[in-house]
């Protein structure tokens, strides 16, 4: 008996309802349950990893600036409006959570723009041998405004990234 006022439907209760099977795993008489929002969650994993290996691992290199020490290389693994993942190597060491640290994203070799965030969490990622940061962009900094379009740039370049392999290569061009 669900209480008057909640409009909440519990998809536990119901996928455990006993009836006849029709041989096949499912109830007789009754369709599928499927969760739509551990559907998505996965369709949006799936985009980040698709990102993170054609244009931000290769494309933007960007450092964490660590006082006393000068620029940490990070590979950034995903970025949204709100902030970013990025990866350290292993031997380089990992951030603590809850600090504050500056970073560059170069968009040449010399060119940059900087900007802070903190650090939210810090994982270990065995197989890649590295530490995966997850961070928030810290609002209220100079360059608000161009992260916000570089982000959004990001978000939707990255939706019609193509593959290039080399195929369409020209040479001897003759008159």
């Amino acid at each position: 008996m669900i209480p008057k006022g909640n409009n909440i439907i519990e998809l536990r209760k119901r996928r455990r309802i006993k009836g006849k099977s029709d041989g096949k795993g499912q109830k007789k008489g009754k369709a599928p349950i499927v969760d739509m929002t551990e559907r998505r969650n996965e369709q949006i994993r799936q985009e980040r990893r698709q990102i993170k290996r054609t244009l931000l691992t290769e494309f933007i290199g960007a450092f964490v600036v660590v006082p006393q020490k000068g620029l940490m290389k990070a590979s950034l693994y995903d970025i949204s409006e709100n902030g970013l993942a990025f990866d350290t190597a292993a031997e380089t060491g990992k951030l603590a959570r809850g600090e504050e640290v500056a970073m560059r994203i170069y968009l040449s070799h010399s060119t940059y723009f900087p900007f802070v965030v903190k650090i939210r969490n810090v994982r270990t990622e065995a197989s890649d041998d590295c530490y995966r940061h997850g961070a928030d962009f810290v609002k209220g900094f100079v360059n608000d405004e161009a992260l916000r379009h570089f982000v959004k740039f990001i978000e939707t370049v990255s939706a019609s990234l193509q593959q290039d392999n080399g195929d369409v290569m020209v040479s001897n061009l003759r008159e």
